[in-house]
Order: structure tokens, then sequence, then C-alpha cells
């Protein structure tokens, strides 16, 4: 494990108080480290799961040639560009077994979408675009070639070939590609285990009356749905007050049961809690100002186990067998869309690269804005927008209004971040932009 000094020794230009973004993804990149426990996993309750090794097709996909439709199926040489072919049909091929016989020219066989080519036989003619009269078929000139609509013996995929591969996530679609090999279990990394807790002495816990200057905490539940999308096991602490021996508690016991720890709020710069301290007192941690809005002040680093032995707490904090190494930190901001949006663009990708997933976070895609957005270069901004079709087909964002980092409600509206980078500037309708969607994320 390095030390965030000799993350920091390696990164040209690394500033903790005037971080870009991307430089922030790189400095997670080089933190954090895969789990590496094995799990066999039934498929049902493999999604989101990270696979621990290629899956090797057993079979192959499909495992003969057969027909894509319902239709008549012949010998493709006999077409003609400029002549309608006559057959006569001599049988019916039928799903799930085949048909035996032996087909002559001038003959085809009626088959079933599924159903296995007969011998000889490389094309199927749609029932659709022919004429039958009782047991002749007319093929008209000029609607198929040679070959149409025959799926070939694994054409999907051969067997011996790998199907899925070490880091994918298994996906719905995954499943049903694991399942179509006739394969019931899967090899996979066990699961995160990411501990969460909301700090600050104005927090309300929900079914606590409300009283003056204090807020019902909304982090702890969006943290909460973000990390059970993600296939994590979350560990929820609740609501930690701004109490030394408070915070050292939870700090001990979040650090000697999860891989990860995530806070919200007592990160900003001169704050007066004692989280910031805590974390300097069982960490390595270092506080960062990201060039970023919503966000901006972010703690990283990890809780050290080795610091916790000397912890009053640790005795009667508990362990998982698991865990040898030291807890990741990530201390996020207290506003709720400055967390979301963190968490979405440096969280996230550090917590899959954590599963050993070799995917990172959703691709940016383009789109023209619909607006003008004011923007000053030298940060990033992460605008919460509305991504539609345009009438051409291509795409559009508008911003969804208030931008305030307590504007929570603007973060259901959206359907996506607006990602106007570090060195862009004001935007003009028409402009393009990317967008990182929320569909799949939260």
């Amino acid at each position: 494990m390095k030390t965030l000094d000799q993350i920091a020794s390696e990164l040209a230009g690394y500033d903790p108080q005037a971080l870009s973004a991307d430089m922030v993804n790189t400095f997670l990149a080089k933190l954090v480290e895969p789990v590496t426990e094995l799990e066999t996993s039934d498929i049902f309750s493999a999604l989101g799961r990270v696979l621990a090794a290629d899956i090797i097709s057993p079979i192959s996909v499909p495992p003969h040639d057969n027909s894509a439709m319902d239709g008549f199926a012949f010998n493709g040489a006999q077409l003609k560009a400029d002549a309608p072919l006559s057959l006569k049909v001599i049988g019916t091929a039928l799903a799930g077994k085949a048909w035996s016989g032996t087909v002559q020219p001038g003959e085809c066989v009626k088959i079933m979408t599924g159903a296995i080519m007969p011998a000889g036989l490389d094309t199927v003619v749609p029932q659709e675009f022919t004429s039958v009269n009782g047991d002749l078929v007319t093929v008209p000139k000029n609607v198929l070639q040679a070959g149409d609509n025959r799926r070939k013996l694994g054409e999907d995929l051969m067997q011996g070939q790998p199907a899925l591969q070490q880091g994918d996530r298994l996906t719905p679609a995954a499943l049903g590609l694991v399942a179509s090999l006739g394969i019931s279990t899967v090899p996979v990394l066990r699961r995160l285990k990411v501990a969460y807790f909301s700090t600050g002495d104005e927090i309300l816990s929900l079914g606590e009356p409300p009283r003056e200057g204090a807020v019902y905490d909304s982090n702890r539940y969006t943290v909460f749905g973000l990390l059970t999308q993600l296939g994590c096991q979350v560990i929820d602490m609740g609501v930690v007050r701004d109490q030394p021996e408070a915070l050292e508690a939870a700090f001990v016991q979040a650090a000697l049961q999860a891989d990860a720890i995530i806070t919200s709020g007592g990160v900003s710069v001169g704050e007066a809690d004692y989280t910031k301290a805590m974390m300097k007192q069982l960490g390595d941690v270092a506080f960062w100002r990201i060039a970023m809005r919503p966000g901006r002040p972010m703690a990283v680093g990890h809780i050290i186990r080795e610091k916790l032995a000397a912890s009053p707490f640790a005795a009667s904090a508990g362990t998982s067998d698991h865990r040898a190494g030291n807890a990741v930190l990530f201390g996020l901001p207290g506003n709720p869309v400055a967390v979301m949006v963190t968490f979405l663009a440096f969280v996230r990708p550090a917590l899959l690269r954590m599963m050993g997933s070799s995917h990172g976070g959703p691709p940016l895609l383009s789109a023209k804005s619909t607006e003008v957005i004011r923007k000053k270069p030298g940060r990033t901004e992460y605008q919460r927008g509305i991504v539609s079709t345009a009438p051409d087909g291509t795409l559009q964002a508008a911003i969804t209004g208030n931008q305030g980092s307590g504007v929570l409600s603007s973060m259901v509206r959206a359907n996506g971040l607006i990602v106007l980078h570090h060195t862009q500037g004001n935007v003009a309708i028409g402009d393009a932009v990317n967008v990182m969607m929320f569909d799949g994320v939260i």
C-alpha cells in the first residue's frame, strides 16, 4: 500500500489546495486496490457481481445452423436475380428436433424459427414474402440472397472461447448469456463492504422532532441507495455527533468491519468540528480543495488499523475475518447535491476498481446545449441536466434551473449531469457539451 505522499510524488503539478477533477481520479486510481477473495455465486444471486475469472463457453451458441425466421428453407444457389423461384414443399422442420429428410433441387422445407437447418439448405425466405398454392411456394425475385435468415453454428459464441472476462460486472444480459451456456454458478469476487455515516450536531435522523437550526439527514439515504445499486454490502452507521468519543468509536468500528468508509460533512476548510482531527489521528489523510462545482472540499486516505489498537473502542468494535489491510476513506462535503456529484464523479469509479471491475464510470455522451450556460475556466462544473432527443435525432441538454448545492430536488428532476470541463468557458446555444447519464447509476 502506497502512502499519500508517495502517490503525490508521482503526480506532476499535484496541489491539494487546487486539484483538478482529472487529477482526483488519477490519484484515487493509485490509492485503491481490488479485493481478492473469491466466492461462488448461483446465477440468481450474481446480478451486479464482478467475475473473478473468465467464463469459457463449454458449447457453441447456437449449437447448430438454424432458421432466424418462420418461412421456407432451401438451397440458395437456385436463386436467380431476374426471375422468381418455384419450390415444392416436402416437409416441415420444427424447433427442438431435427428434420431428417433429403431435399432435392426444386424442393424446400417449411421451417419454424429456431429449427435446425436441414442438410444442404442455407437460405430461408420469410413466409410473408412468398405466395403459396397447395404444396408449391413461389419466391419473388430480388427479395433475398443466398444465406439470408440463417443463424450459423457458433455465430454468437464458439465452444472454448471466452464468453465473459474477469472483471466484467454481471448485468441482466450477462446473466442470460451465462444461462445460455448451461452454466448455473459463476466465480465472483466477494462484495465490497462500505461503512457510511453522516456527521454534525445539526443533523436530524428520521423520527426526531424538528428543531431550530437543524435539518433532516438526506445524505445517508442517497448514499445508501448509490452503494446498494452498485452492489456493495452497506454498513449503515447513522448520524454521528461532533464529539471526539463518538467520532472515534464510529471510525474504529467502521475501519474494523469495512473495506471503505464514506462520511459526509466536517471536511471544509476552517470547519469547527472534530471530524478532521479524528481522521488525522487515526489515518493517513489528505484534505483537498478540488477545482469543481458543486463540491470542492473532500478528504481521502486510509484509516490505519495499526493506529486503532490504542483506541479504547477497538476491543468492542469487532472485525471481519477477511480484513487485514486498511480501510479507504472518502470524506465528502455535507451539501446534498455535492455529496451525490462527488460520489458519481470520484467515489463510484474508485469503488468499482476496489470491486475488481475492469470498467469505470459511465461514458460521457455528447449533446447540444439548448441554452446559454455561464462557466468560468479553471474548474470543472457538474450541472444538473435534462437530456432529451432533438427533432433531428441528436441529443440535446438543458439545465434544471437553480444549481445550488442544497437543491436536492434538482437531482430528482435531472436525468444526467452536464459536465463542463476544467478549461471550458461559457456555453452558447447549440454548443456541444458532455453529459453523464444517470440511467443505471442512480
